[in-house]
């Protein structure tokens, strides 16, 4: 990607500098909590809409679909047409789905502008990064600038939870609708702000891979439709039964595709980096387990415990803000201890929570039940987020880091959405007895998060390349 004006610095640009710097973290910030928004509102949004657990984690899930769909495409499309045009789009688009969301009475239009959002976040959350390294000139500004984007986006998935849980409160429909007039006003500011680019040279010949895009997209949505319809028809019913087999034939479409296609998604070599695969393997489980324990407390804390959405907000707080509140010295925690042993530590601790969970159930008291556990996953993402993301690009060549934090990213998003669909479809209804020690949700949860576990001890015994921190190290949370 080539810009038409060349890079701002602070004496000749001053504050125009950092009101892009403002829209762009602000955005970050937006996309980081879309992820917890609807935690909190879950139970009352599936209250209104009728909705058993295995429909209402269509909420969160629509939103990882679409953000696991095009993290890859992403950047083809910016490359072809011009990063400030596919940024100032995507936002126009999040601002009408928000819109949308907030007013829709049928689930399959809530969950269809969840979808596209996740698509929207897909575009803009990666392209952030990628505009403000053009912008700002290299050194201390620099640092700085990315410093405070990955705050704001380390910060959000708490401000989404406690913002869920005020606007819960009030109306549910408004954690959907909030959105829309703060991104209306990032468009308007963006549009005089963001640096004007030109496509890449032979990037018009390039066409970037929709159809892969759309094979793995429809994957993924295949597979949690095929979970979702367990509590209905069984997990041998003829309905879920045939949408995992069209997802192992959407797969394997995808496979053939990427081996014939110039340009594939993710080309193989980066398939074959054994830091990518632990670190994407390590996140998705460790982010689809917590979020999946979130959705399974946050329906018993409102609809067996009779505890308020506010209330909610506040007790999984110990998980998510000290993420947040140690966002600017992780990289410093990598620097020292590498990330080999940060990140069998960190999943060592998340690991210890989910059990303990599993052991005490979430009908135990919240002081020695569900409160040491969020606390041991608190300190595991503490310890393992940053170590995740720079492990992810660690040892892979300088040309290839962007596509292998995008697989990264959506290796991230997918196992959101798969594993939230698996657990809700072993909730118990709001009929059937309340989840006790070792119910199935809790088994499957703790088995993901052991799949993630051992990944990282497989790390810590290959002494794989990049364990100092060479690399800019954050992206986004990974949950």
């Amino acid at each position: 990607m080539t810009s038409s004006t060349a890079p701002l610095t602070p004496a000749a640009a001053g504050a125009r500098q950092w009101a892009l710097l403002a829209v762009l973290a602000g955005n970050m910030l937006l996309d980081a909590l879309e992820v917890s928004v609807l935690v909190v509102a879950a139970p009352v949004i599936g209250a209104d809409l009728g909705l058993p657990p295995a429909g209402v984690q269509w909420t969160m899930s629509g939103f990882a679909l679409g953000f696991a769909g095009l993290l890859l495409y992403g950047p083809q499309l910016a490359e072809r047409r011009g990063r400030r045009r596919t940024y100032l789009v995507a936002l126009a688009l999040f601002a009408a789905a928000s819109l949308a969301g907030a007013v829709a009475t049928d689930p399959v239009v809530l969950v269809a502008t969840r979808f596209v959002k996740g698509c929207c976040a897909a575009l803009t959350a990666p392209m952030g990064l990628a505009i403000i390294t053009s912008a700002f000139a290299e050194g201390p500004v620099r640092r700085r600038a990315v410093s405070v984007y990955a705050l704001f986006g380390a910060a959000g998935f708490t401000v989404g939870l406690l913002l869920s849980g005020l606007l819960t409160e009030w109306d549910w429909r408004w954690t959907l609708a909030f959105p829309a007039p703060v991104v209306a006003v990032l468009f308007v500011v963006g549009a005089r702000v963001v640096p004007r680019d030109t496509p890449a040279p032979g990037a018009g010949a390039a066409r970037p891979d929709a159809v892969g895009a759309l094979l793995l997209t429809g994957a993924l949505t295949a597979v949690v439709g095929g979970f979702s319809l367990v509590p209905a028809d069984g997990w041998t019913g003829p309905r879920g039964s045939g949408l995992l087999l069209l997802s192992m034939a959407l797969l394997v479409a995808l496979g053939l595709r990427e081996r014939a296609v110039s340009r594939p998604l993710v080309p193989a070599s980066l398939l074959r980096a054994p830091g990518l695969a632990r670190a994407a393997l390590g996140a998705a489980c460790l982010n689809g387990a917590y979020l999946s324990t979130l959705l399974g407390a946050t329906l018993h804390l409102q609809v067996r415990a009779g505890h308020s959405p506010w209330w909610t907000a506040l007790a999984f707080l110990p998980a998510s803000a000290p993420l947040a509140c140690s966002a600017l010295y992780s990289g410093r925690m990598v620097g020292r201890f590498g990330t080999r042993r940060l990140i069998a530590a960190g999943l060592s601790l998340a690991l210890a929570g989910f059990v303990l969970l599993w052991h005490r159930g979430l009908t135990a008291p919240y002081p020695t039940g569900l409160l040491p556990a969020l606390l041991l996953v608190g300190a595991g993402f503490v310890l393992a987020f940053t170590a995740l993301n720079t492990q992810a690009t660690a040892g892979v060549p300088d040309g290839d880091k962007g596509r292998a934090s995008a697989a990264y990213q959506t290796a991230v998003q997918a196992g959101a959405a798969l594993v939230l669909a698996l657990t809700a479809a072993l909730l118990p209804s709001a009929s059937e007895p309340a989840t006790p020690a070792r119910a199935p949700a809790l088994t499957a949860v703790a088995v993901v998060a052991a799949l993630g576990w051992l990944s990282a001890l497989g790390g810590l015994r290959a002494g794989e390349r990049g364990d100092a921190s060479r690399s800019t190290p954050v992206r986004r949370r990974t949950s």
